[in-house]
């Protein structure tokens, strides 16, 4: 069943940290693309029509907030999902939570507000987001207060 809410548990492993033993910002990057997958694999239809009409999905900007060290061994869940869908950008949001022994502990590790275009890949420039796309991508858009859930 889809979901406009994509959520992706992950474990922090040795080789998420950086040299002072919590997770490297870059990472973090990694994690929300893996959110970003998720979500993705959850509208297969969206992102067939996507395909077919020579559009793509292209990340143009992100903003994070660092909130709190995860540290080997955590076990974290990442939010993602869409917040707001204009005219030729939107907003996905993605939020990462420490887990503790399968309850949230409710520690916000990072946020984080992407900004997407639809590029269309012949003319290599972005496109418009209207029709079919556009209503497809509505539905799915929903509150930043549903990440706290």
């Amino acid at each position: 069943m889809s979901t406009s809410l994509s959520r992706v548990q992950l474990r922090v492993r040795g080789y998420h940290l950086d040299g002072y033993g919590h997770v490297n910002n870059a990472r973090y990057l990694e994690f929300m693309e893996e959110g970003r997958w998720d979500f993705f694999d959850q509208h297969p239809e969206m992102m067939k029509e996507l395909h077919q009409a020579g559009r793509a999905f292209v990340v143009v900007n992100l903003n994070i907030d660092y909130l709190a060290a995860a540290r080997q061994g955590d076990d974290l869940e990442v939010l993602t999902g869409i917040i707001d869908v204009g005219e030729r950008s939107g907003l996905c949001h993605h939020r990462i939570i420490r887990k503790d022994g399968g309850r949230k502990d409710g520690t916000v590790i990072a946020r984080a507000d992407l900004t997407f275009v639809l590029l269309d890949m012949r003319a290599n420039k972005a496109a418009a987001i209207e029709g079919e796309v556009r209503e497809a991508l509505a539905a799915l858009t929903l509150g930043k207060e549903a990440f706290s859930a």
